[in-house]
């Protein structure tokens, strides 16, 4: 467990091995849930959701009122969807339940003593940006677009370093629902945050939405 737990967080896959041997080799330890937790935030950032979903869902068993947890696996999975994945409502519901039970239990975290204010209500708005991030995509998933815009304002305003993709998804959540405007708002500002590979997206959506907005008429919000 030292050995996890001196291993260096920018060394994301050695330390995943070492958190797989761990769990491997003590099944039962009471420290498998700050594997699992670890392991959750290492699998989202290799790309590998697979295993990100059945490790958070091992943790949740355990634990099953961790916040961060729940954000994470909420927000990522409608995210990681594709026209093959398998029985796609399963998934939407299993993540907006996730996301719903995320936001209800982070106003009932008690702020550690060795934390100081700033940082609580910091991760704490992290974990509800990524909520909210997650009821947003579902509702798009779903083609509510008009009840994708509030929780994707929601995660974009409460995130200190908002994502660009969720900007652009608020873009287009905003131009399905005829509110080009603010399509054109949301898409300027995912184009003006360096990096993410979606600048250039981002940009062509600022024309796309402008040019709906002169030959269509706008929806009341």
């Amino acid at each position: 467990m030292k050995k996890f737990r001196d291993a260096p967080a920018t060394d994301v896959a050695g330390k995943d091995r070492l958190g797989e041997d761990f769990v491997q080799k003590y099944p039962q330890s009471r420290y498998r849930v700050e594997v699992y937790s670890w392991l959750v935030k290492g699998y989202l950032s290799e790309g590998q959701v697979d295993k990100m979903e059945a490790v958070g869902d091992k943790e949740l068993v355990l634990m099953p009122n961790d916040a961060q947890t729940l954000a994470i696996v909420g927000s990522t999975l409608p995210r990681a969807m594709s026209a093959s994945t398998p029985d796609p409502e399963k998934r939407l519901a299993k993540a907006e339940s996730y996301s719903k039970k995320a936001l209800d239990i982070v106003p009932t975290y008690p702020k550690p003593d060795n934390v100081s204010d700033e940082a609580f209500v910091a991760a704490k708005n992290q974990t509800m940006a990524l909520a909210y991030s997650g009821l947003g995509i579902v509702a798009i998933r779903r083609g509510k677009f008009a009840e994708a815009i509030p929780n994707l304002e929601q995660s974009v305003k409460l995130d200190p370093n908002p994502d660009p993709v969720n900007y652009y998804l608020l873009g287009i959540a905003n131009e399905k629902a005829s509110h080009f405007d603010d399509a054109v708002t949301a898409f300027t500002k995912c184009a003006a945050i360096p990096g993410g590979g979606i600048q250039a997206t981002c940009k062509t959506s600022i024309d796309e939405a402008k040019k709906l907005g002169a030959t269509q008429m706008s929806a009341p919000k």
